[in-house]
């Protein structure tokens, strides 16, 4: 499956699948190397050696992962991630973030659908509430578990540390995040904005 996905696109936000290859029951994949691990090493481990990140550096991370994901969600044939979290966003030296791990995406709705339906999968928390009760998965799906995502980096007792990054934004720029969240995180999937949206807001912040 993944194998199959990352064959087929490429986007600087997409980790690159660089080669594969087959031992016996054994099956490996090689990526290109982020040396700076996941977004999930930088929020919530407290590894005295991970630096904290600073709300320039979030802000970045974030509108970066929404470039993944517009871009998965405006292909020719629309992709849908299914498991967005921040374990599966790479960071690579210059803290340029790119979505990894496709073994759950599935392409979308086609035709007139709206939805397609499926086993249900993916991380509690971070699926979608209609996901989880129907087995609907909708493009904006997606967008739910990237609001998840934007709240843990934003407010979350662990995926933020109020003390080192006190000063380091604006008012402004909290509440408009906060704004964007709460669109994200919308129990209908129709009310929950595009993630071409999402980007722009971002990119205004």
């Amino acid at each position: 499956s993944e194998i199959n996905f990352l064959g087929r696109i490429s986007h600087p936000n997409l980790v690159k699948l660089l080669g594969y290859c087959t031992d016996g029951d054994e099956f490996l994949l090689v990526y290109e190397f982020m040396p700076r691990g996941s977004l999930e090493s930088h929020l919530f481990k407290r590894n005295p050696n991970i630096e904290s990140l600073s709300w320039n550096t979030r802000l970045k991370i974030a509108i970066d992962a929404a470039r993944g994901l517009a871009f998965l969600h405006s292909s020719e044939k629309q992709i849908i991630y299914r498991d967005f979290k921040a374990s599966n966003i790479l960071l690579d030296g210059n803290y340029n973030a790119k979505i990894s791990d496709f073994g759950l995406a599935k392409f979308g709705p086609s035709g007139e659908d709206s939805h397609v339906t499926t086993r249900i999968m993916g991380t509690y928390g971070y699926a979608a509430p209609e996901y989880i009760a129907t087995g609907h998965l909708y493009v904006k799906s997606d967008v739910y578990g990237f609001g998840v995502v934007l709240l843990e980096m934003l407010t979350g007792l662990q995926a933020l540390d109020i003390k080192r990054l006190e000063g380091q934004y604006s008012p402004k720029a909290a509440f408009e995040t906060a704004q964007l969240i709460l669109k994200c995180l919308e129990s209908d999937p129709k009310k929950r904005p595009t993630m071409e949206d999402v980007l722009e807001t971002l990119e205004g912040i």
